[in-house]
């Protein structure tokens, strides 16, 4: 199919918010402002924002790229660009990457829309041991986060049935303005609580003391997963961009984007946290343990108010979740696609089959199916590691090699200047991070989180 033929998005806006929330996801809310605070605070952010310029921009550039060029879902792009040598395996991973990736997310996201639906009962109150005991209770059934699995699914399904204009364009016009709205609304709540300024300094109050080389270390690997480098996403979405887009602009448009929603998560949960005396953890706890609580004393004289929050933070999270899980469905329905030669409904229909059968597996590895465990570990943490550790870095580490070493120059300084439109005046320093500083660090960072480093 030709650039002509393929679907491509139908404004700029459009392109830009349906890439951003591909990046966007639960990970800017449930990491980010834990590492900051942890970390730092103001010291980790300047630090974060350099490792997002150093690495995070050039890989997902890089992803541009390939996409664009190749006109083609992940696998066929790094084929053509390798001219089918061995480099085409590494569209082909991140192909499975992105296809793993939704099976166990679609898990996670099903988890929002049951707390959209608890706190719409009313049912999330009660003794912090009560939240506790809510979570494990719902994670351990063996059915309930099935159904919420297949549901989250099926609203993906139906928005990547109707397309790159009508399905996900549309949707994300819609979903990532609300979510910003959310996040305001939700950021200025929580600042204004009684105290709420320790968790405000908390966040922001500079301490280079905490800093070492394991926070850039850390801080480069965040900067990583969070733009969603090497999942097939960036490059599947940049398939549909046109001959015009100014790639650089719209990298820099992304980050941007992504930081900031990653800030004011940040802004959402510590001043609230502090305000009562809770001390935030990090991952799913913070989400769906601490939170619950915290929401329950910030509000406990508005109780009105305490329910319109809670909901509406369990409904920005399915948004954040739902637009992530959106773009990760698209890389594989756009392969099915384009390999099997069917029709988009076919492919979308093959995903999400073959996606619900890896989430049922993995959210029923939390309860009592012991059996379905690998080496002692739960199947869903055993694909969160294998993705998350050792495929995401490894294929954005050998993309690099491959921009940087193997595709001609002339062919990524074409892309990147649009053939001579644009004045590039960047793509030296572009060219020689993803040549050098980029590689050796997805390799410090591979090695740091197995501790070798």
């Amino acid at each position: 199919m030709s650039q002509t033929e393929r679907a491509s998005f139908g404004s700029k806006i459009g392109m830009v918010l349906a890439t951003a929330g591909g990046a966007v996801g639960l990970g800017n809310v449930w990491r980010f402002p834990y590492m900051t605070g942890e970390n730092g605070g103001a010291a980790f952010i300047i630090i974060y924002i350099g490792c997002v310029l150093l690495l995070g921009m050039p890989c997902m550039i890089n992803e541009f790229i390939i996409g664009r060029h190749a006109a083609s879902n992940t696998a066929r792009a790094y084929t053509k660009l390798s001219h089918g040598t061995a480099w085409k395996w590494v569209g082909y991973l991140g192909v499975l990457t992105g296809f793993l990736i939704t099976g166990y997310y679609a898990v996670v996201s099903g988890w929002c829309l049951e707390y959209v639906f608890a706190s719409l009962a009313n049912q999330l109150h009660g003794s912090p041991e009560y939240f506790q005991q809510f979570f494990s209770d719902f994670k351990a059934n063996p059915w309930e986060p099935v159904i919420w699995t297949a549901v989250i699914l099926l609203i993906t399904h139906f928005v990547i049935i109707h397309g790159i204009r009508n399905g996900i364009e549309k949707a994300s016009k819609i979903m990532m303005p609300i979510l910003f709205i959310l996040l305001l609304v939700i950021a200025v709540s929580s600042c204004l609580l009684p105290g709420a300024e320790k968790g405000i300094s908390f966040l922001f109050k500079p301490d280079f003391s905490k800093v070492s080389s394991d926070v850039f270390l850390d801080a480069l690997g965040q900067s990583f997963y969070s733009l969603s480098i090497a999942m097939g996403c960036i490059c599947t979405y940049a398939s549909y961009y046109t001959r015009q887009t100014n790639l650089v602009n719209t990298a820099g448009q992304i980050c941007t984007i992504d930081t900031m929603v990653a800030i004011l998560a940040g802004l959402m949960i510590f001043p609230a946290a502090f305000s009562v005396g809770v001390n935030p953890d990090s991952g799913p706890s913070l989400i769906f343990i601490t939170l619950p609580n915290v929401f329950e004393k910030s509000f406990a004289g508005m109780p009105i108010v305490g329910f319109i929050i809670s909901l509406a933070f369990y409904v920005l999270l399915s948004m954040a979740a739902l637009t992530s899980l959106i773009s990760l469905h698209e890389v594989s329905t756009a392969f099915f696609q384009e390999e099997l030669h069917i029709s988009r409904k076919t492919g979308a229909t093959i995903v999400t089959i073959g996606c619900f059968v890896v989430g049922s597996l993995c959210s029923l590895s939390l309860g009592d199916w012991s059996v379905l465990s690998i080496g002692g570990k739960d199947l869903f943490d055993v694909f969160d590691f294998v993705t998350g550790q050792i495929f995401l870095p490894i294929g954005g580490f050998l993309t690099c090699l491959f921009i940087g070493w193997y595709v001609p120059k002339k062919l990524v300084k074409d892309e990147f200047t649009n053939w001579g439109t644009l004045r590039g005046r960047l793509f030296g320093v572009y060219y020689f991070l993803v040549r050098i500083i980029c590689p050796l660090c997805i390799l410090a960072i591979f090695l740091h989180q197995f501790g070798l480093i």
